[in-house]
């Protein structure tokens, strides 16, 4: 068992030391690999890739754990009417007296 752990750790990190060696060699310019000049223009597009991917994923995992119905002051309970709504207004001193009958005659009640 302890020897397939040792195994398990030490072949993978063997291949992963390697793969630097490898593509420094690569082609006719050592540090260059198989891409030349060219192939710096893929690093910081990679990069910007990368980062808007991990944006994303962290947006969505918060929503997600958020859960549904917090999305602010933008819903009104269930069964709310519209006339409930302006009497809450009325009642935080949002609108004014006149405002207040004026949208209750509009709303027809």
């Amino acid at each position: 068992m302890r020897q397939r752990n040792a195994l398990l750790i030490a072949v993978p990190a063997t291949a992963l030391m390697t793969v630097p060696a490898v593509a420094q060699t690569y082609g006719d310019h050592p540090h260059m690999g198989a891409w030349g000049w060219s192939g710096m223009i893929f690093g910081p597009i990679m990069m910007i890739v990368f980062i808007a991917v991990a944006v994303v994923v962290v947006v969505l995992l918060v929503r997600w754990l958020s859960g549904p119905g917090h999305g602010g002051a933008l819903h009104s309970p269930p069964g709310t009417t519209p006339l409930d709504i302006l009497k809450v207004r009325f009642a935080k001193g949002e609108i004014d007296k006149e405002e207040f009958g004026e949208r209750q005659r509009v709303l027809g009640e």
